[in-house]
């Protein structure tokens, strides 16, 4: 791939036993037993789907096998491809909600990715002080009752994969970044804390993954082309 490309792959995490007992294979020791903490079995399944799927995607970029993949992460738990020839160049990020997964592959430049199911019965009200700055909850309650929790869930989409992207958990809170989130206005970071440099190092997308889904993208730099594909291909 190009280093002016974003390819992001939508994947199903629910699975044929014997796929999943394949993928499960590839999983390093940390990564099994992370996976035998989970204690709903449909939660240890998407776990190892998710883990699978992403090596699987990663070693076809890197023509290597999904077991032979190694990964660090930062102080903040961000995953990388442990440094190797050709590898350390390929970035990624990956979210995973209600059986569908979503990954976004970059060369040398950082990326995020946020999936969240969005449920009519979600009370995402409470939540307004603790996600959107004064400016935000402004602007949502402006808008007409039935696209207010549509603009909540842009918000809090590309303020998770812009956070993701930096790697850094959440050491910034979340109302101190700002972003735009009303209907049909262009996916964008409009402050960090106050600093608009650092702002505008960074091109956020809207991804569409499906009803009753809301996604987003971040990516470090501009002019970027994005690929969007289901997996497998």
């Amino acid at each position: 791939m190009r280093d002016d490309e974003v390819h992001v792959w939508w994947a199903a995490l629910d699975i044929e036993a014997s796929h999943l007992r394949s993928l499960q294979q590839t999983l390093a020791e940390e990564e099994q037993a992370r996976a035998e903490r989970f204690y709903v079995p449909r939660d240890r399944a998407c776990f190892i789907a998710a883990r699978g799927l992403l090596r699987t995607i990663l070693g076809r970029y890197l023509g290597v096998a999904p077991g032979g993949l190694r990964f660090s992460y930062n102080p903040f738990g961000k995953p990388a491809l442990a440094a190797a020839p050709g590898q350390a160049a390929l970035r990624f990020n990956l979210s995973h909600s209600h059986g569908l997964a979503v990954y976004a592959v970059t060369r040398n430049r950082e990326v995020g990715v946020d999936l969240e199911r969005v449920r009519a019965d979600f009370a995402w009200e409470p939540l307004l002080e603790q996600a959107l700055s004064a400016r935000e909850q402004a602007v949502l309650r402006a808008l007409p009752t039935p696209l207010k929790q549509a603009a909540f869930f842009a918000g809090w989409t590309r303020k998770e994969a812009y956070l993701k992207a930096r790697g850094e958990g959440l050491r910034l809170p979340l109302p101190q970044i700002e972003v735009s989130l009303a209907p049909g206005e262009p996916a964008t970071l409009l402050s960090s804390a106050g600093d608009l440099a650092e702002a505008r190092r960074w091109s956020l997308w809207e991804l569409r993954p499906g009803p009753g889904y809301a996604a987003a993208l971040a990516v470090e730099g501009h002019s970027s082309r994005l690929n969007c594909r289901r997996w497998p291909a």
